[in-house]
């Protein structure tokens, strides 16, 4: 049977910076994981967000959520699970190593954690990093890339080829975060192991079940996802925390992406009905949707078709929230030694309905005409600053100096990001410092939000904005 793991260590207050919690500060009541709370809110990184696409692209509505409203609706479901989790591990005292403590510590963990979950994404959505991913693709499949390859090292190479957004916000936090700091933003190993969920590296996804598909680090920061992993006992297993957080995001974003499509018009009130029947939802649910409608009504609402939808998806949410809390419970066990090789919400009428709101948005907005217009957009903008900036990058630190036009495009990298390659690049071989100029593009890629990243094109390819 595999080793169980151990809150005390799970919670580790450790900070890869300095490899100690901070002093406690006279009159400074907060504990470390809240302190890592406060750190992520004052960073750029995450004030970026505000920027960034989290289904619609570049879109002029104010109602309409980003990655930074959406992390927020992460942070704060992340939070409410795991007070609940909490309390039921508590009363039912089936751990005598989780008590209140632990329970506070849970929560302020997945708070912070909810915040950074998608703080390494790339402008323009997950369709920024299939944008990278293809044009590494064109790169490695050319004979120059071919060359480049060879030197690198096919596994290294595999961190570009499958680009994820995941491993780059681990890089991000760990690294780029306020980086004259060692540690990037210097946060609690506690923090950093729970926002992981897949603890493998791209030369070992597909290993095995739900925490392999992906990948969770480059191999830049192998090293330092290791020494995470052996403080807090997890080894190559998922945190337990990582359900709650994943449950948590599926929670948050299969609810906002239907109110999000509903109010841009993709479908009406009736249509999300029918759909939901069509799909086998529990009667239940559906009927709590039409007495929200005539309640509405009857009250004299302007628009009570839209107020039944958005108090709906509110209680379908705390439906959502007790399936996971009764799921973490009843898989406890599965959980605390890694072997739980399915989502919390995996089952039941929760999962269908989950299931069911996913694919309802997938239909009506994600394969919208709009959509495809903007993804078309966004490509053309990602691969053309890919395609000036990667040949500038490889010409950086070389014996032969870049030319002219090269420095120009080096200019435009902020200063830190060299100071991270260099401080990283220093006694490495010949094949390992490409492969940090390649990190060091995609850092500053994935840096940029979706209105900096069209202005920088529109301005490269002298047009007026």
């Amino acid at each position: 049977m595999t080793d169980r793991m151990h809150w005390s260590q799970l919670l580790s207050k450790k900070r890869i910076g300095r490899g100690e919690a901070d002093n406690p500060e006279e009159g400074d009541l907060r504990s470390e994981f809240e302190k890592d709370y406060h750190q992520v809110t004052m960073s750029a990184a995450f004030r970026r967000l505000q920027d960034k696409t989290q289904v619609f692209p570049l879109d002029k509505s104010d109602f309409i959520r980003t990655r930074l409203t959406h992390s927020l609706e992460v942070s704060s479901i992340a939070k409410a699970l795991a007070l609940n989790i909490g309390e039921a591990v508590c009363v039912s005292g089936r751990d005598p190593e989780f008590g209140i403590r632990e329970k506070e510590a849970v929560s302020e963990i997945l708070q912070c954690a909810g915040l950074i979950h998608d703080i390494g994404n790339p402008p323009f959505g997950h369709f920024g990093e299939e944008a990278i991913r293809e044009w590494f693709r064109r790169f490695f499949g050319s004979k120059a890339g071919s060359d480049k390859m060879e030197l690198i090292g096919r596994s290294a190479c595999m961190d570009l080829l499958d680009f994820e957004g995941n491993a780059q916000a681990f890089r991000l936090v760990t690294k780029l975060g306020f980086p004259g700091m060692n540690g990037g933003m210097n946060l609690t190993e506690g923090v950093l192991s729970a926002m992981v969920k897949y603890p493998h590296s791209s030369a070992e996804k597909e290993i095995r079940g739900i925490s392999g598909h992906k990948f969770g680090y480059f191999r830049a920061e192998e090293k330092t996802f290791l020494r995470i992993a052996d403080d807090t006992g997890t080894g190559k297993r998922r945190n337990p925390i990582v359900y709650v957080l994943e449950a948590a995001d599926d929670i948050a974003y299969s609810t906002a992406d239907i109110e999000d499509a509903y109010k841009k018009g993709f479908f009406s009130y009736s249509t999300f009905v029918r759909e939901l029947k069509r799909r086998g939802t529990p009667q239940g649910f559906i009927r709590r949707l039409t007495e929200l409608k005539k309640a509405s009504a009857a009250k004299g609402s302007s628009d009570p078709e839209e107020y039944a939808v958005r108090i709906w998806l509110a209680d379908m949410q705390n439906t959502l929230i007790r399936s996971a809390t009764g799921s973490f419970l009843s898989h406890y066990e599965e959980l605390m030694r890694g072997e739980m090789e399915t989502p919390l919400i995996f089952s039941g009428e929760a999962y269908v309905l989950l299931c069911n709101l996913k694919q309802i948005a997938y239909d009506y907005a994600f394969t919208s005409m709009s959509i495809y217009k903007t993804e078309i957009a966004a490509n053309k903008i990602l691969t053309g600053l890919m395609d000036e900036m990667v040949p500038a990058a490889l010409s950086y630190d070389g014996e032969k100096k870049p030319g002219l036009l090269e420095e120009k495009y080096l200019s435009l990298i902020p200063e830190e990001y060299f100071a991270v390659y260099h401080r990283s690049a220093r006694g490495r071989s010949a094949g390992e410092q490409e492969y940090l100029k390649l990190l060091l593009v995609t850092d500053f890629i994935s840096g940029m939000t979706d209105s900096f990243a069209r202005n920088l094109y529109l301005e490269l390819n002298g047009s007026v904005i």
